[in-house]
């Protein structure tokens, strides 16, 4: 063989190595090398942590807050007395505290208060035909059935209206009842001073 075959065929050799060499290189490193094959990697979105204010605003509870319903107990001595009863009252979803309170009221203790000997002077039948809690004064609509009934219960039952009404709000409040403002309550003529006070039925 001549010379110059052989360098030819030397410089093929060599060539073929070198081939395989960096074709063997691009496949070792081609598996890790994500941003040649996928284009750069996205930053990773830093994890924040919550400031010492949110942290400070999740930590503190809800307040609850509760309205006073009257009711009627006795005490120790069994002896009848205007009991308050707290219920739970949400702004936002039961609107006015008075209004709530009224309707809380006329609906009448619940069996947990029944139990521990709470009851109402307030007729079964009576219901709210409305509250309006206006800027300058409080009107409460109720049935007539409101004033049926003996006089002593009458009296048990407007004190019961009063404590709970002016207990949960500082409005002058006025009792209607079919509509009507009731100055006058019952077949025995009760006379009621208005806006509603403690000596609405002093005489």
């Amino acid at each position: 063989m001549r010379k110059d075959q052989r360098n030819f065929l030397a410089f093929m050799a060599f060539l073929m190595v070198a081939i395989c060499v960096v074709a063997a290189y691009k496949m070792f490193y081609s598996g890790s090398d994500e941003e040649g094959l996928n284009g750069p990697l996205q930053p990773k979105q830093e994890e924040t942590q919550p400031s010492e204010e949110e942290q400070a605003q999740k930590a503190v509870p809800v307040k609850k807050v509760y309205v006073d319903v009257f009711f009627i107990g006795h005490n120790s001595s069994r002896e009848e007395i205007y009991r308050a009863v707290r219920r739970q009252y949400d702004k936002d979803i039961d609107g006015s505290k008075v209004k709530f309170a009224v309707n809380a009221l006329i609906n009448g203790p619940q069996s947990r208060e029944r139990r521990y000997g709470v009851y109402s002077e307030i007729p079964s039948g009576t219901q709210v035909i409305y509250i309006k809690d206006l800027p300058d004064r409080v009107i409460i609509n109720l049935t007539s059935d409101f004033a049926n009934g003996g006089a002593d219960s009458l009296y048990k039952r407007v004190y019961q209206l009063i404590k709970t009404a002016k207990h949960n709000t500082t409005k002058p409040v006025y009792l209607y009842l079919d509509g009507q403002k009731a100055d006058v309550l019952g077949g025995e003529g009760l006379m009621l001073n208005q806006p509603l006070n403690e000596n609405s039925l002093g005489g």
